[in-house]
């Protein structure tokens, strides 16, 4: 099941207040870039974020979930997407615990 641009419409409006954010579609997903780095995915009406120490300690009770089924990657859960105080101090947060964009050789 795809995610619906309107979804993906809802969570950029949460995230308006960051400079930076960006996404690109991947077969009816799309990876949520801040400042050039990946910080979340939204797969199948999921908002899920890079389990980095930062947002570990942020969302204490938030469940691993892969962004595809039987898939090994496991990412964390954000359940309380209405709350765009939370989300902006979450991508704040991350951002120096993110890793860097690989560069791809020609």
């Amino acid at each position: 099941m795809s995610t619906s641009k309107e979804y993906l419409d809802f969570f950029l409006d949460q995230l308006s207040s960051l400079d930076g954010i960006s996404y690109r579609i991947m077969m009816g997903e799309y990876l949520i870039y801040y400042r050039g780095k990946i910080a979340a995915y939204i797969c199948d009406g999921r908002f899920l974020v890079k389990p980095v120490p930062s947002a570990i300690k942020m969302l204490p009770d938030a469940e691993y979930d892969s962004i595809y089924e039987g898939g090994k990657k496991k990412m964390l859960r954000v359940d309380d997407v209405d709350n765009r105080e939370l989300l902006t101090k979450l991508f704040e947060a991350m951002y120096d615990e993110l890793p860097e964009q690989k560069v791809k050789k020609k």
